[in-house]
């Protein structure tokens, strides 16, 4: 894996995307970054596109789609909480209804025209999906930068990797600080994106992730980042508890 200071300084070339394609705002109930932070990180990590993936709900990526300007894709996604662990519904028009099972919601994804990608499988204390319920998907998150040991990060590479699935890199930010820490390199086709376009359509990216043309790239999250959100995030479901 590409560490984080390697892989800012590779020059790309015009034809490969670094995107972070789960990452998340305010609108999630464990997300701390502001639409307006998020769009700011981005583009302080150098990254070409963001895929906002906030849990079972569309609202946050769209306001962060409606701040961006032309110089930074941004596809509408949301984490969806299925039966089975979390999937992310990338270029979807509306959030999948959560509570489904994992194939099922990945079938509706992807014929809403949109991209099913595994979020952080076998990590079960996150809601990470289990072999046996991945199915019908479009790729596979192998490189989350919030797997604090890696083990289930190598796990999900070498079953990707047998199972012949597009890999994927992601930050799961929370925070503005992590955004683009860990993100996927998608490669165009070499006519894919319109000289005079600042960033190619959505459709163009999107079917390159389904084709594979993918990469993972970044590194992780310290021990520390990981314990501070794991603990924030049982402060925020006490207090909200607490409320009714």
């Amino acid at each position: 894996m590409t560490s984080r200071a390697e892989y800012a300084a590779v020059d790309r070339g015009p034809q490969t995307l670094r995107i972070d394609p789960h990452v998340h705002t305010t609108a999630s109930y464990d997300g701390t970054t502001t639409p307006a932070e998020l769009v700011d990180a981005a583009r302080r990590a150098g990254l070409d596109g963001i895929a906002v993936t906030d849990h079972d709900t569309i609202d946050g990526a769209r306001e962060v789609a409606r701040l961006a300007s032309d110089d930074l894709l941004v596809i509408i996604g949301c984490e969806v909480s299925t039966a089975d662990g979390h999937l992310l519904a990338l270029g979807v028009d509306a959030a999948p209804e959560p509570g489904r099972p994992l194939p099922q919601t990945a079938r509706a994804v992807r014929e809403a025209g949109g991209v099913a990608i595994v979020a952080h499988p076998f990590q079960r204390s996150r809601h990470g999906a289990r072999r046996a319920a991945i199915e019908n998907v479009d790729g596979v998150e192998v490189y989350n930068a919030h797997a604090v040991t890696n083990v289930r990060n190598r796990q999900a590479d070498q079953f990707a990797t047998r199972r012949d699935y597009p890999r994927f890199g992601a930050s799961d930010a929370h925070r503005p600080e992590n955004v683009g820490r860990a993100a996927t390199d998608v490669r165009l086709p070499a006519d894919a994106v319109p000289s005079t376009a600042d960033t190619p359509p959505t459709e163009t990216v999107l079917e390159a992730m389904r084709a594979g043309r993918t990469d993972p790239v970044g590194d992780r999250t310290t021990t520390w980042q990981y314990l501070t959100k794991v603990v924030g995030n049982a402060r925020r479901k006490t207090t909200s508890l607490s409320l009714f």
